[in-house]
């Protein structure tokens, strides 16, 4: 039994279940086992080492948190870019923590390792969740990739855990989307219009915040079962207009001269020109579901 720091990094396949049900077992082995073979190579690659195979997921552990960070990075942009056919394709979760924990006979214990599961239960597909704490310990070019989301209460630590968020894409599509200063640059004096059921909103320095969802609290109250209660919300930053999805089932950005929409999983993405944004469903269809939104220059 030996005490030591390590980042912990657990690796989950999403909705397994459902790729053995629709492949069958034999066949749905093969291709998670594929997956995982993978993987392991990333790992290797980032000085890390496997330490559990859970059928469904791994477990890894580094002793460089930065390691930890850029394989999980590079595992998910791995499994992403793969050519899977669409509806077998993996879509895995991942959660990596920082902190003392135990070896002992090949596995890790202690109450990093129980963060890192919890995350990986909070995490949506394609998404890599970490700790505040774990955060602090990456060193500083590595830190501005991350985003803090939510506080979480984890089963045995009195204090609430903040969660943040890994932004790990960097495809065309979804760069335009996610959040980087970058972004902020250029600051310009706009107002958002927002339409819905033929009813208009502004969002402008007046009122810099505009929540959607189907409670009655919201702004816009959103007549779709596709929606959440509070689903999500905009508000300004910088002179820019930021979507931020709070929902289960996700945002999807469509602006109208780009080839493809953006989906948000408890992510942000900075509005520009015009589109339509789907709550809980593709804004491609338009329907009680989706908002129209553009930009248009502030009156004096």
């Amino acid at each position: 039994m030996e005490n030591v720091q390590r980042a912990v990094l657990f690796v989950d396949v999403t909705d397994s279940t459902k790729i053995h049900e629709s492949l069958g077992d034999t066949v749905a082995l093969a291709l998670i086992g594929g997956v995982f073979e993978r993987l392991e190579k990333i790992v290797a690659r980032y000085a890390g080492s496997v330490v559990k195979s859970l059928g469904d997921g791994i477990i890894c552990a580094f002793e460089d948190p930065d390691n930890a960070f850029r394989a999980a990075v590079d595992i998910q942009a791995s499994v992403r870019g793969a050519a899977q056919e669409t509806a077998n394709r993996v879509q895995l979760k991942i959660g990596f923590t920082w902190g003392p924990v135990i070896l002992s006979k090949g596995d890790v214990y202690g109450d990093t390792m129980n963060v890192c599961a919890r995350l990986v239960t909070l995490a949506n597909p394609e998404q890599i969740l970490t700790s505040a704490p774990t955060v602090d310990a990456l060193s500083p070019g590595l830190r501005t990739r991350c985003r803090a989301l939510f506080p979480t209460r984890i089963k045995g630590k009195a204090d609430e855990v903040a969660v943040s968020e890994v932004l790990w894409r960097y495809d065309p599509a979804i760069t335009e989307a996610n959040l980087v200063r970058a972004d902020f640059a250029r600051a310009v004096q706009t107002s958002l219009k927002l339409i819905y059921r033929g009813n208009i909103f502004i969002v402008n320095r007046s009122r810099p915040t505009l929540q959607m969802g189907r409670d009655q609290s919201n702004e816009i109250v959103i007549v779709s079962l596709f929606a959440s209660r509070v689903h999500a919300r905009v508000h300004t930053r910088d002179g820019h207009f930021v979507l931020t999805d709070l929902s289960s089932n996700g945002t999807f950005l469509m602006v109208d001269d780009q080839p493809s929409e953006v989906h948000l999983r408890r992510e942000e993405a900075v509005l520009s020109g015009r589109g339509w944004i789907g709550l809980g469903k593709n804004a491609s269809t338009h329907g009680d579901h989706s908002v129209r939104f553009s930009l248009q220059a502030e009156s004096a």
